[in-house]
């Protein structure tokens, strides 16, 4: 009867002790972090400091930093084994460019093993050895710029205190043979997007990672990677990873990608405000943002889609678990980038599927043309435009950082005029620092124009802006405006506008009332040369 007692008693205990232990785990389960998504801190990393400014080594900043978009050319992009992708994926990497893969050199064959039995092109593999934490290159990968035209990483402290990851910006600049600059800033991959001209974007956690002192991050910013127009907004999310590539997306200069939830989910307006508010800021190129949106279900549906990796010519979309919204995805790609081949990602695996906080982006990272030709025509032609009668002048930057001479006869200026056929205008030089110039001419009172301008240089490089050429070029309406006085419509006053006018007053030439009937009395007369004359003089 006691050890039945006894029996009965250890029953009970360990009854209790089981449901004590569901309640526990129920608690950490609420309160505590997901440990399966491995985007969180452990409990060990939470009691462990990130890696101080000391162990940095912060340099003097770059000179005329460039901090590169990741729509610009790419040479190669960087995955890690163990992979957290699909083999799938790195086999279609591989067809696109060099994959650089990190690899401790135990695992190195096995990756080999794995990629060749996958099919993958082993000629476009580079393995490059280097212990990792984890798989999210986009994180603690090398910030890749251009200081004086000439490559660079800039590295920065991870927010994460995994020191393996911490250190593989001066690893891949040691592998790269290219100098590393050292950013005293807490911040993370993910939380980073930049158009490549010098404005970027990150949500409020890259205020709070740094002691809130918005002052300092902006001036690190601006000093290590020309970031002059540092757009900080809420983390529509409000989930733990507060990543911007969680919820929007640089798909060129002027369009920007950002997710849209049902009106029914809590963090809806959330969205809408940052939606609204790049709708009404200036991007760039001076007028505001093409905002696309993109829908998500919510709840627990799967579907990452602003995670996605833009590399050269092609869009690599991680596709969620509804069917419906998947297409409906790789369609807003498609209209927001033509031309572009939009590949959807399905990650079938268990261990490491695709979650709505951590998907394709997170776990790839371009790395940037070290010879790319940058076409950087900054004074777009948008909405309406004043214009002389004679021309229009288009000036544009061409920065061969191949260090080949540009081709000259290959400095072009495409144009539509009222949806005609494209002509082309030969740029030449304007004596600025790779600055060149061409001219659209034939246009009419409001004709609509359509133009991009092209670039090739001699080490075979080419690029035009807007990067979708015909298919999405820039748009202004003509509205022709004339001095009065300015007879021979050159855009001056001057003797060649008196000559003009004498001769149509002498000879009965018709000429247009408007400009030559200076005394408006209907007329062109001796008081119209008189007037033009003393104009001239006066000035």
């Amino acid at each position: 009867m006691k050890r039945k007692n006894s029996f009965f008693a250890l029953l009970v205990f360990a009854s209790m002790m089981s449901t004590l232990g569901c309640l526990n785990a129920q608690a950490q389960t609420r309160e505590a972090p997901d440990w399966r998504k491995l985007h969180y801190l452990s409990a060990e990393e939470m009691q462990t400091p990130l890696r101080s400014s000391i162990n940095l080594s912060e340099t003097p900043a770059p000179t005329a930093p460039r901090f590169v978009a990741e729509f610009e050319p790419m040479q190669g992009v960087m995955i890690r084994y163990p992979l957290g992708i699909p083999v799938s994926l790195v086999k279609s990497l591989a067809e696109n460019c060099q994959v650089y893969c990190i690899v401790t050199q135990g695992y190195q064959s096995t990756a080999r093993s794995s990629f060749s039995n996958a099919g993958v092109n082993m000629n476009r593999v580079t393995f490059v050895n280097a212990k990792t934490d984890s798989y999210w290159v986009r994180d603690y990968g090398p910030w890749y710029i251009f200081a004086d035209k000439q490559p660079a990483i800039v590295d920065n402290v991870y927010n994460r205190p995994r020191a393996n990851d911490d250190v593989i910006p001066g690893a891949f600049a040691s592998f790269l043979g290219i100098p590393l600059y050292g950013m005293n800033l807490t911040h993370t991959g993910g939380n980073m997007m930049q158009d490549g001209r010098g404005h970027g974007v990150s949500d409020e956690l890259v205020i709070s990672e740094n002691d809130n002192n918005e002052a300092n991050v902006r001036q690190k910013m601006l000093d290590y990677l020309g970031i002059d127009n540092y757009h900080i907004t809420i983390d529509p999310q409000g989930d733990y990873i507060a990543h911007v590539d969680c919820w929007g997306k640089y798909l060129a200069p002027d369009k920007i990608l950002i997710a849209k939830l049902p009106q029914t989910n809590s963090r809806y307006q959330y969205y809408e405000s940052v939606a609204e508010y790049f709708a009404t800021t200036n991007c760039c190129w001076g007028y505001p943002y093409k905002v696309y949106r993109v829908e998500e279900p919510g709840g627990n549906t799967v579907a990452p889609y602003t995670n996605s990796l833009i590399l050269n010519n092609c869009v690599y979309v991680p596709l969620g678990s509804n069917s419906t919204y998947n297409e409906r995805a790789l369609q807003v790609y498609r209209d927001a980038m033509p031309g572009y081949e939009v590949i959807g990602v399905t990650n079938t695996s268990s261990s490491i599927q695709w979650l709505n906080t951590d998907a394709l982006h997170c776990r790839t990272r371009g790395i940037m043309d070290f010879n790319m030709l940058f076409v950087d025509h900054r004074n777009v032609l948008f909405g309406t435009q004043q214009c002389g009668r004679d021309s229009i002048a288009i000036t544009s930057k061409f920065i061969a950082y191949s260090g080949k001479p540009l081709k000259e006869d290959s400095l072009l200026v495409y144009y539509s005029i009222d949806n005609g056929p494209y002509q082309t205008a030969h740029m030449t030089a304007t004596g600025n620092p790779d600055e060149y110039v061409g001219y659209i001419k034939g246009y009419h009172q409001a004709s609509e124009i359509d133009y991009y301008v092209f670039g090739a240089d001699e080490s075979g490089h080419r690029y035009q802006q807007p990067v979708f050429g015909e298919l999405d070029p820039h748009h202004f309406t003509v509205n022709i405006t004339v001095m009065r006085g300015d007879v021979n419509g050159d855009g001056e006053v001057n003797v060649a506008d008196v000559t003009a006018l004498i001769a149509a007053i002498l000879n009965s030439t018709p000429v247009d009332l408007a400009v030559a009937d200076l005394d408006d009395s209907g007329n062109i007369n001796v008081a119209d040369v008189t007037a033009l004359i003393n104009f001239i003089l006066a000035n």
